[in-house]
């Protein structure tokens, strides 16, 4: 491949235009990353300290481009967006800021290693103003192993600056001080470090893990962020002079060096084109021989005409599920190449008679991978559990006092000796007063209904007589709960056999990286197929935290342990989606994954409902049609309940009488409250996935009137960012 890049590596050279700027026209969208990586390739040759800036408007394709270019042995500088200012009040995320922060102190420094560097922004993110490179730079201090550096004078420094004294390092602008350890998180720092010294030397510098606080990585130097530098210049500002600015997209910016256009002259030979295998749906590869056969016989063509071909893998359990479906040898006859790597989608160089395919691409899986960021998950933690504090309640709020009932807030005043006390109306106009460090046996009255409940009269037995009542009745119902988990833990259920070579291959052609929420939850959910009770587990977990991901390896545990696997949504479209899914995630293994609603013509549902008697079909997805008296299955090993809290309690009891004596798996954000009640009290296990995926943001809600220019704004700031709009109305 070498060979027959170099005369298209001398063409990609920005350095060496006379200022005029190279167009690279046509180039499919697939094929972008590979020319930029090209650039910066030829560029570090002409120029060993210039970088190539790499800009594009939609924040999808430069995630995108930011994990394919590790494939082509570029390193990546990926800038991310501040949010737009709007009258919502939406702020950076710190994390948002430490990455970019990191990635400007980068920029402060001359390239590191052989690898050519590509920073990856916005066109509008040039003119965001941020700290000068000189200013980040006297704003810094350096620490390097066997350096001289008093740990008392250095503690001194940064709290000076504002950093915190904390017992356990959890968020950025944070030190830990344990004897000789230091822990501290710079505020620009992807991750904290961990200073051990020796008397004033600094022995050694480790990265280490936030949630669990074990050592990652040991580094010989590390940049502290002392304190927020002026924001006196623009992101452009970090530009030097050997550097080139290539620019894809709508938006170009002003001063580009090199452009990549979709387009090019009518009689114009194309650059690079997308795959000519087409676009293969889930399964087709196994399931569907004419298009195998196609990729087949593309692939001698391609041979016979003297091209070079070549394959990418995500990772090394989809190389070998590869090699598994169609010949161990393949990769001997040096007609395909293999490749590690990100390609979501393949192309072809005609020029060069390159042809890259991506597995992805064969599977039917075409999500765009994420950029590998870091999340400070302690922080979401504590705001996913935070209990209603004080803050939360205004005047006037109804509040409940565990010892005196329920009563009014009436606000925070200082006694006669200074200290702050709680003031709660009662009935009759009675007063109490609750010291602040009492604020524990308060919170803030939640019930159904619009009425109002009655204040609790004080000195009064009626608060006790109801707490008792409200215990006995909630013992007597935990009785009964607790005899009915009994009855189903004494039942026999069927133990499912442990991991095989198909999971295991099956878990690593997986193209994320598990959050620990996930990971623990997998565990216990294997634990609880492989164990002969009936598992009754439920995980509970933020929307958009990896739950489906649980329940698809549930579901494959269960059907290559030779059962069937049931999955029951509330309403089509989430049953058409996780269809898909599911689909998308097994395409490579010869399973029979089934659809089951309302929409589906009669032919299909009886073929269906066939398969599911005769066993021929491994998994069915589907709404409430699953529980009808006419659906039979030969072997079901596992039911996968998702959104538990929308289905009604007949459609419920129908569950127990289905599925007494098998595995059952329950998935919500919000179970209802005896769910979670059952599962609190030990009577039903339960996961709870808290960690959110890299990358995710927190969700904005903002209340207007009506105006559609806020509308207007809202949907074109959503379609800038290539994301989609689902515009709720009450009225059609």
């Amino acid at each position: 491949m070498a060979s027959r890049l170099e005369v298209l590596v001398r063409g990609c050279d920005p350095a060496d235009q006379d200022g005029k700027a190279v167009e690279f026209s046509p180039v499919d969208d697939s094929a972008i990353a590979f020319i930029a990586a090209l650039s910066a390739h030829a560029l570090l040759q002409a120029a060993p300290t210039g970088r190539l800036w790499f800009t594009h408007p939609n924040p999808r394709l430069r995630d995108r481009v930011a994990a394919e270019l590790d494939l082509w042995h570029v390193r990546p500088l990926l800038l991310p967006d501040l949010p737009e200012s709007n009258d919502d009040g939406v702020t950076a995320a710190p994390e948002t800021i430490a990455e970019r922060l990191a990635v400007m102190n980068t920029l402060c420094l001359p390239p590191r290693g052989n690898k050519p560097e590509v920073v990856i922004l916005s066109p509008n993110s040039l003119l965001d103003t941020c700290p000068s490179p000189q200013s980040l730079r006297d704003c810094s201090l350096k620490l390097s192993v066997g350096d001289e550096n008093d740990p008392e004078k250095l503690e001194k420094q940064l709290l000076s600056h504002g950093y915190e004294r904390v017992t356990q390092v959890h968020a950025h602008g944070q030190l830990a001080r344990r004897g000789g350890i230091m822990d501290i998180f710079s505020w620009h720092a992807s991750a904290p470090i961990r200073v051990e010294y020796f008397d004033t030397e600094i022995e050694s510098l480790r990265e280490f893990d936030i949630d669990s606080q074990v050592s990652t990585r040991k580094i010989k130097q590390a940049e502290l962020t002392l304190a927020e530098a002026e924001q006196s210049a623009t992101i452009a500002d970090f530009l030097e002079t050997q550097d080139r600015l290539m620019a894809a997209g709508e938006e170009i910016p002003a001063g580009a060096d090199a452009l990549i256009r979709d387009h090019g002259k009518v009689d114009q030979e194309p650059l690079c084109t997308g795959s000519p295998l087409g676009t293969f749906e889930a399964g087709d590869f196994i399931l569907n021989e004419a298009r195998r056969h196609r990729f087949f016989q593309q692939i001698a063509d391609w041979r016979a005409d003297d091209w070079s071909v070549y394959l990418t893998f995500s990772n090394i359990g989809e190389k070998e599920r590869f090699e598994e479906l169609v010949d161990e040898n393949f990769f001997q006859s040096d007609a395909v190449t293999p490749l590690s790597g990100e390609l979501v989608q393949g192309f072809t160089v005609p020029q060069a008679k390159l042809a890259f395919i991506s597995s992805a691409e064969l599977f039917g899986r075409y999500q765009t991978p994420q950029s590998r960021r870091k999340t400070n998950r302690l922080d979401h933690q504590r705001r996913a559990r935070a209990q209603t504090a004080l803050e939360d309640i205004n005047d006037g709020d109804l509040v409940v006092h565990a010892e005196y009932g329920i009563g009014r807030f009436e606000g925070i005043e200082r006694d006669d000796e200074g200290r702050e006390e709680i003031h709660i109306g009662y009935r009759d106009g009675a007063t109490l007063s609750v010291p602040l460090d009492h604020s524990h046996l308060l919170s803030k009255y939640v019930g159904l209904g619009g009425k109002d409940p009655e204040l609790t009269r004080l000195g009064t037995p009626s608060w006790s007589k109801a707490r008792r009542s409200a215990e006995k009745s909630i013992l007597d119902y935990a009785a009964k709960l607790l005899q009915m988990q009994a009855e189903r833990q004494t039942m026999h259920g069927h133990s499912h056999p442990p991991d095989t070579r198909w999971m295991w291959e099956f878990e690593n052609s997986f193209h994320h990286t598990l959050t620990p929420g996930q990971k623990d939850a997998i565990e216990d959910v294997k634990a609880d197929m492989e164990s002969p009770k009936p598992m009754d587990r439920l995980i509970c977990g933020d929307v958009g935290f990896g739950k489906t991901e649980v329940a698809i390896r549930a579901a494959f545990k269960a059907v290559t342990g030779g059962k069937q696997a049931a999955v029951l949504v509330p309403t089509t479209v989430l049953a058409e989606q996780h269809w898909r899914t599911f689909r998308e995630r097994m395409s490579d293994y010869p399973l029979r994954i089934e659809l089951l609603n309302r929409f589906r013509k009669a032919s299909e549902v009886r073929e269906t409902l066939k398969g599911l008697k005769d066993g021929s079909v491994d998994i069915v997805i589907g709404t409430h049609r699953l529980i009808s008296k006419d659906v039979f299955y030969k072997d079901l090993g596992i039911a996968i309940v998702d959104e538990e809290q929308r289905f009604g309690v007949k459609h419920k009891e129908r569950f127990k009488e289905m599925f007494r004596n098998i595995d059952v798996l329950t998935l919500s954000a919000t179970p209802i409250p005896r769910t979670l009640y059952l599962s609190l009290m030990g009577a039903r296990d339960m996961s709870t996935i808290d960690t959110p995926l890299p990358g995710k943001v927190p969700i904005n809600t903002s209340i207007h009137g009506y105006d559609e220019r806020i509308i207007r704004e809202s949907i074109q700031r959503e379609l800038k960012r290539g994301g989609q709009i689902f515009f709720l109305h009450n009225r059609v």
